[in-house]
């Protein structure tokens, strides 16, 4: 990639921070935050980096503006970057990496989706830990309107969202829906009015940031391994007492009992 693509794939994902919450902005409102090659690489380096940051206790995911948190890859993009099968192999490695750099994220994520959130967008969005969306919203993977396959990583990712029936029926319609069908089929955790959206994930990011984030990752990594059937080890039977040992632990159960707000340390 030249340096001036670079320095386009980085604007259109845009990384704020507010205190220990950060938020990635998909950043490409003039075509509603469609996705391009660039844009998946740039997404993958953001979540890295954030993911490195122990000062970091929660992690945001919108598109910019309010009309769509994403619709998917940009279909202008097929005749150059996926034509044929190589190129579209290349193209779903660095989409499958990003994919997992978001799963395997050690902080908890949060989408705010606003308005469109299908394909692409909505296996992003479907990553996340929590998924808070308007009651304006609309999902939905019509992949098979243009006689693509969502590949292994992808089709894993949203048979773990909502079973391999409801996925069947995603997929094999492709039809779009509303933000209550959604709720209802699990691909959103909480549908709120269309103007509260923002103000509704700032308070969960609120709350979220407000607990010991040591507990935060071990929880997320304790649902993830859980996933795996192969019995638990000795050693991982044991982390789950590793916080008695934590600096937060002290500092959590000492507030409970002097009625204070505790101030973790993340240690």
């Amino acid at each position: 990639m030249s340096l001036a693509e670079s320095a386009a794939a980085e604007d259109t994902v845009l990384v704020e921070r507010d205190g220990p919450v950060a938020t990635l902005v998909l950043n490409r409102p003039h075509k509603l935050n469609a996705l391009t090659k660039p844009m998946w690489g740039r997404l993958g380096e953001a979540l890295h980096a954030l993911d490195a940051d122990e000062s970091l206790r929660c992690v945001v995911l919108r598109g910019a503006g309010e009309k769509a948190f994403s619709p998917g890859n940009d279909i202008s993009e097929f005749e150059t970057e996926r034509s044929n099968p190589q190129q579209a192999k290349d193209y779903g490695r660095l989409m499958h990496g990003t994919l997992t750099a978001l799963r395997e994220m050690r902080h908890p994520t949060i989408a705010q989706i606003h308005g469109i959130c299908v394909g692409g967008g909505m296996e992003i969005a479907g990553l996340c830990d929590l998924r808070i969306c308007g009651e304006s919203s609309r999902f939905g993977a019509p992949i098979a309107k243009l006689g693509l396959v969502m590949a292994y990583p992808e089709i894993q990712a949203l048979r773990d969202l909502v079973g391999k029936q409801t996925a069947l029926e995603i997929l094999l319609e492709g039809r779009i829906f509303d933000a209550a069908e959604a709720k209802e089929k699990g691909i959103v955790t909480r549908v709120v009015p269309d103007a509260q959206v923002t103000e509704a994930v700032a308070e969960s990011a609120a709350r979220v940031a407000e607990g010991a984030p040591l507990v935060a990752r071990w929880h997320k990594r304790f649902l993830r391994r859980l996933e795996d059937p192969t019995p638990l080890s000795e050693a991982e039977f044991d982390e789950g007492f590793a916080c008695y040992g934590t600096r937060d632990f002290a500092i959590g159960y000492k507030a409970f009992l002097e009625k204070k707000k505790p101030e973790f340390e993340g240690r």
